[in-house]
């Protein structure tokens, strides 16, 4: 007993350390902007989609399917790698936040509140309480964006067309609950392709993190339907 507690101690360590790595890690990538961001961000999708790519080696024998799979990802993890690079640091910023709130609160109420799960023979920890807490907590950080580029603290009001009237405040909630399924949609992809491919992590690559796919699953359909979602407010 006394070693299992040392053991999730020691785990509990190792994640949080990593957790503050790549979290500074991307904060001064941020920060600097520019190619360097640029450089990130890819660097970033490659690991991803090199993950992906073996999951797809492990999942099925079927070459013609594992080219098609190549191709699908190449496509998947590339556009919203050129997304996030051609995004403004408000777009950038917003995707990576939904996702965040998302699976924060996700995680918290899931754990508080429990009960019926969403698709056990996918991800046995995911429940519809869970998925509500994600919505909740996605909207509340659209909120909080719309609101920050109110109050022109970071990001003058004409660059963004953004204040607190009933449709802008609306619009946030729908698309702040909407992004939040689209989030769960992605990582419930990944843990499916772990479950064909019979791995617990997309790879070891982080400590107490597993591989990066693991850390970006829900951040990518995220980023594509954002992306357009921008794209057409623009228009």
């Amino acid at each position: 007993m006394a070693e299992a507690v040392v053991t999730r101690h020691a785990d509990l360590s190792t994640r949080l350390i990593s957790a503050v790595v790549m979290l500074a890690v991307a904060a001064a990538a941020v920060a600097i902007g520019g190619a360097v961001l640029d450089a990130f961000i890819f660097v970033v999708a490659l690991a991803a989609f090199v993950e992906f790519a073996m999951l797809i080696v492990k999942a099925t024998p079927n070459l013609a399917l594992r080219l098609v799979a190549w191709l699908a990802g190449a496509a998947y993890f590339g556009a919203a790698a050129a997304i996030l690079a051609g995004a403004s640091t408000f777009l950038l910023l917003l995707v990576v936040g939904v996702t965040v709130f998302t699976d924060t609160g996700a995680y918290f109420t899931g754990r508080a509140i429990g009960g019926p799960k969403i698709a056990p023979r996918i991800s046995p920890s995911k429940t519809w309480a869970g998925l509500l807490g994600g919505m909740a907590a996605s909207v509340l950080g659209m909120f909080l964006a719309v609101f920050l580029a109110d109050s022109s603290l970071t990001w003058p009001r004409y660059e963004l067309g953004l204040n607190l009237s009933v449709q802008n405040v609306t619009g946030a909630v729908l698309i702040g609950a909407g992004l939040a399924v689209v989030a769960q949609a992605g990582d419930f992809f990944e843990s499916w392709l772990k479950r064909r491919a019979g791995v617990k992590d997309s790879s070891r690559l982080i400590p107490g993190h597993g591989g990066v796919f693991d850390r970006i699953d829900g951040l990518i359909p995220v980023v594509l339907v954002g992306g357009l979602i921008a794209a057409n407010m623009v228009q």
